[in-house]
């Protein structure tokens, strides 16, 4: 008899072999498989009584925290969808998604750090989510926030005496999670998961990641909001898997746990790992790592495989995105592999079909032949929310998924990832279209126009921006900076803002049009050459 590809069929695996195995470590606490469930049957009793149903969007705002994977099983059990919200995003990606997603409640935490969300919540202009009807904050304490419109509430998630029985209404078809992505669009499009693609993805990705291997352990330093922190993290509760969860990744304190608790997987950006090498003690070693897949963002990839090697941490490139979920694919860690530190690699799925399309004349390729990627997987998303025309653009009539990813295929049915064919940028991990950025920056008093590039400074990704000013307006680039940092998340503030009277441009059959390559030599030469 097959399995049931529900989150809550996934917990009823441990539930009746081994209800009191430890399934998450939070600092001090640690967490049976019996426990979470009782989280999550407490959160969907709750969630019910507030009206929420099948269907319903709840936004979760929240850093990384075990009360965030008990909303997402107990949100599932009552049929409703996750909304994952960055706790990153400020006011206009806020108010943009809770508007796009038509939430009904927003939960979330008061504040994190120096990040005060409810200064950020009462930002919000009511009659942009008019679907917002709850807001819903964890922490008992904490002073309540105020939004025109909405209800405020607090949510006692660790109180457990609400109806344990609470019935199972998840369905494998339904959908079950919204993540943010960037594309074509000037804000970032919702991509839409079923209980089905995120569970069956997980039982793949447990197989060929060895996540079911004896006394492994998951560290969890990436966020839950996007698909590289939360594919991990299910798929080791599929695995019956410990995770040892962190509210934020910060390089002394995962080593230490994972000495600690002699953790064997890992996934992350390479400028995660860079950190992790810096704050390990010289000549020390973490030898309990197993599998430790890493997303190449920076310039230096394989020099990094070579040093963490020597500190016995076994890297390997892995691919992945919200539409086909991280973790889709994983390079060999065998010796002497020569893609070991490039994206891509052999998919997790061993029923999934990929293919690489030419980018000019529309043919498919054959093997070692550079084009778009395409893939059709079991774990493939099932849309963008309220947006079928942006989804039949992205998906055909077979179900393969266009990437926008430049690469080809070997023979032996891996694949090599290259570039991005598009024009978006990768900053802090988070793929992000320039014209989001844009059209904030015109928002801006003073600005008129503006372009942002992306760009390396002191080796590392980010991005600039060039403005053109409104005529007899007096403005510098740091008042602009200034400005962006209270509107947008602080990896989306340009690192440099140059002015020029006008762009460089084209005349074509289609009209004129700027000339971005020119922008990011511009960009380069100005960067070398320490121009602010």
């Amino acid at each position: 008899m097959s399995k049931k590809l529900t989150l809550s069929a996934l917990m009823e695996r441990h539930l009746e072999k081994s209800p009191n195995a430890c399934a998450l470590m939070a600092g001090d606490c640690r967490i049976s498989y019996a426990g979470l469930d009782r989280m999550a049957r407490s959160a969907a009793a709750w969630l019910r009584e507030q009206g929420i149903g099948q269907g319903d969007r709840v936004a979760v705002w929240l850093v990384n925290r075990p009360e965030w994977l008990a909303l997402m099983l107990g949100i599932s059990r009552i049929g409703a969808v996750l909304v994952a919200v960055n706790t990153r995003y400020r006011v206009a990606e806020l108010q943009h998604i809770l508007s796009a997603s038509g939430a009904r409640m927003l939960v979330m935490q008061p504040s994190f750090r120096k990040v005060d969300f409810q200064v950020l919540l009462e930002g919000l202009e009511p009659h942009t989510v008019p679907d917002l009807e709850i807001i819903a904050v964890l922490e008992p304490e904490a002073e309540m926030p105020a939004l025109a419109g909405s209800l405020t509430l607090r949510f006692p998630i660790l109180d457990t005496s609400y109806a344990p029985d609470i019935a199972d209404n998840s369905c494998e078809s339904e959908l079950a999670m919204l993540f943010t992505t960037s594309g074509t669009t000037k804000l970032p499009k919702l991509v839409m998961h079923t209980q089905r693609s995120l569970v069956s993805h997980a039982d793949c990705v447990a197989r060929a990641f060895r996540f079911d291997q004896p006394e492994a352990g998951l560290l969890a330093p990436l966020p839950f909001c996007g698909t590289f922190g939360l594919v991990p993290v299910i798929t080791a509760l599929a695995a019956g898997m410990p995770v040892a969860v962190m509210h934020a990744f910060d390089a002394e304190p995962a080593v230490e746990l994972i000495r600690k608790h002699q953790l064997t997987h890992l996934f992350g950006s390479d400028e995660m790992y860079w950190r992790i090498l810096d704050a390990m003690p010289e000549g020390s070693r973490l030898e309990s790592l197993r599998v430790c897949g890493f997303a190449a963002f920076q310039t230096g990839a394989e020099d990094l495989v070579r040093k963490a090697e020597v500190r016995s941490i076994p890297l390997a490139g892995v691919y992945g995105s919200s539409e086909v979920q991280a973790l889709f694919s994983i390079q060999s860690v065998r010796e002497g592999e020569e893609h070991r530190y490039k994206g891509g690699g052999f998919p997790a799925d061993p029923n999934a079909r990929l293919r690489v399309r030419d980018t000019e004349s529309g043919e498919l390729l054959e093997p070692e032949q550079s084009g778009v990627l395409e893939i059709c997987a079991g774990g493939n998303f099932a849309g963008y929310f309220n947006n079928p025309e942006a989804t039949s653009e992205a998906v055909d009539h077979e179900g393969f998924f266009s990437t926008g990813d430049i690469g080809y295929l070997h023979r032996d049915g891996s694949f090599i990832y290259q570039t991005r064919a598009g024009d978006a940028i990768r900053l802090s991990g988070f793929l992000v279209n320039p014209a989001e950025i844009e059209d904030l920056l015109r928002d801006c008093r003073g600005v008129e126009e503006a372009q942002v590039i992306g760009a390396d400074i002191d080796g590392k990704p980010t991005c600039v921006a060039f403005v053109i000013a409104e005529p007899d307006t007096q403005i510098d680039a740091e008042d602009i900076r200034a400005w962006l940092k209270n509107v947008t998340a602080s990896f989306k503030v340009p690192a440099r803002v140059w002015f020029l009277d006008a762009f460089p441009v084209t005349e074509s059959a289609n009209g004129t049009k700027i000339q971005r390559a020119k922008l990011r030599a511009m960009a380069a030469e100005r960067v070398a050459s320490n121009t602010h």
